[in-house]
């Protein structure tokens, strides 16, 4: 399998504007939630808030990602209608993901497979900068930093991150492996399983 991602428009250059956390977030994740979840009824496995905008007091883009589990997300045939069918617009293409977005493009809707590395890195950043400031400190720094920059496309500012995401999931890691942390003990929206 081919290792490439297609933007499909091609690319965008757009300014990369962070603004302070927004109590709305969370609201305006739990719309998109239940538009997503009635356009794809069971075919979705869990629906998930990732990225910054889903971690209280990040400093973020105000992009609200959803991440959507299903059996294959390189079936399109089983889900891609029906999101359209709902508002959102195919962006990028590749193995195991794809990512659709609201044409105001402040929503984008990741489709990744239950249980895959995708679905379980995103949950693991999120819960680990949700319980651990000083690393979202670290991660804000940064993006504050390389927001500043004028970038020929949002891609390769996400590719910027790739140091300070490594060297932050290295510790995610370790957490998940010391406190029993899985995908299995995060609830789909967002919260955590109390043991």
């Amino acid at each position: 399998m081919e290792n490439s991602v297609e933007l499909l428009g091609g690319r965008e250059h757009r300014p990369i504007v962070l603004v302070a956390y927004d109590e709305a977030w969370p609201a305006r994740f739990a719309r998109e939630r239940a538009r997503i979840a009635a356009a794809l009824g069971g075919r979705a496995d869990r629906i998930d808030h990732i990225g910054s905008t889903s971690v209280p007091g990040l400093l973020a883009k105000p992009i609200i990602d959803i991440q959507v589990s299903v059996a294959d997300a390189d079936d399109e045939s089983a889900y891609l209608g029906a999101l359209e069918d709902a508002g959102y617009v195919l962006r990028v293409r590749e193995p195991g993901h794809r990512m659709l977005r609201t044409p105001a493009l402040d929503v984008h809707v990741h489709i990744c497979p239950s249980g895959g590395e995708w679905e379980r890195h995103h949950l693991l950043f999120r819960d680990w900068l949700r319980a651990e400031p000083a690393d979202a400190g670290r991660y804000a720094e940064v993006k504050r930093a390389l927001a500043a920059r004028d970038w020929p496309d949002m891609n390769q500012y996400a590719d910027a991150k790739t140091d300070i995401v490594s060297d932050i999931s290295a510790r995610a890691e370790a957490w998940a492996e010391s406190t029993g942390w899985s995908p299995l003990t995060t609830v789909p929206g967002g919260g955590r399983i109390a043991r």
